[in-house]
């Protein structure tokens, strides 16, 4: 009988093992990017309730034709919290260049009180929006905050960025995203 039992044992594991990588094999499920270079795929679409909007809801495909920044972020998130500042600066500046930072705050659970507040310490002048588990495997799944996506006119990811960067790599991937020329060493 116990023979029995790890023969079955055996054969659902193989089973599952055979399915995660025929799932594996053919690359990221439609609608969902993968993990490590995303450039040229299109962004998820996602619909998400905007912080303080009194249940409005907010698309990634109402903001085709701009540059998007798609940022996810938490309150408990120290490197998140230096970045914010740059990113509210880099809003500023690029923004009349049709150029749309999305913050999406990862830990809804501490309330939208607490997060609004976070937000305005930080700075904040574009619009949060309140993130899901979904949101994030949409996005290559959860492997760390930040994690920054990079998104230009058309809806394609240009760059995606995991765990705090310079403010100049930031604003190197929002000239691409907007379709400025980025110098780089040799052309400086």
């Amino acid at each position: 009988m116990r023979n029995i039992i790890y023969v079955l044992i055996v054969i659902v594991a193989i089973t599952i093992l055979l399915f995660a990588g025929k799932r594996m094999s053919h690359g990221p499920a439609a609608g969902h990017l993968g993990v490590g270079n995303v450039a040229g795929q299109v962004a998820p679409e996602f619909e998400l309730k905007i912080l303080g909007g009194n249940g409005k809801t907010m698309k990634l495909s109402e903001l085709k034709g701009k540059a998007v920044l798609v940022d996810f972020w938490a309150t408990y998130c120290e490197p998140c919290k230096a970045e914010m500042p740059w990113i509210a600066d880099l809003q500023k500046q690029y923004g009349p260049q049709g150029f749309q930072v999305v913050g999406i705050d990862m830990d809804p659970e501490v309330g939208d009180q607490v997060v609004s507040t976070f937000a305005q310490k930080m700075g904040v002048n574009y619009p949060i929006l309140l993130g899901t588990a979904n949101t994030m495997e949409l996005y290559g799944g959860d492997r760390g905050l930040p994690v920054n996506f990079f998104v230009d006119r058309s809806g394609k990811v240009v760059a995606s960025e995991l765990g705090l960067r310079d403010k100049k790599v930031l604003e190197e991937n929002i000239k691409k995203s907007i379709g400025e020329p980025v110098k780089t060493a040799s052309t400086r």
